[in-house]
């Protein structure tokens, strides 16, 4: 039940366009300090896994892991997505809690 809470919050903030998508792009919000969330499937490689971990960890940007990557594509309408991050606070503090 709570999968889907967070899957239409992923979708609603996408339509919101509160969200970015894919590995440099994230990385790039995480450095400019607009990222307020990352998620990242539980199967991206080990290197994007550290990359984007490490990355979080310095700025201080909350990482959750979410199922796979089909599953957060599937939220954003997308096929398959290995890192979303969040830009908006609002939506980024519901997805934690519902994410917990």
């Amino acid at each position: 039940m709570k999968q889907n809470q967070w899957l239409s919050l992923l979708g609603l903030a996408n339509r919101a366009r509160k969200i970015i998508s894919g590995e440099e792009l994230s990385i790039n919000e995480i450095r400019s300090g607009k990222a307020k969330l990352v998620l990242l499937s539980s199967d991206a490689s080990q290197n994007t896994t550290k990359k984007i971990t490490d990355k979080c960890n310095s700025y201080n940007v909350p990482l959750k892991i979410v199922e796979n990557r089909y599953l957060l594509g599937q939220a954003i309408g997308k096929e398959a997505r290995v890192v979303v991050a969040v830009l908006d606070d609002g939506f980024a503090k519901k997805l934690v809690t519902l994410l917990d």
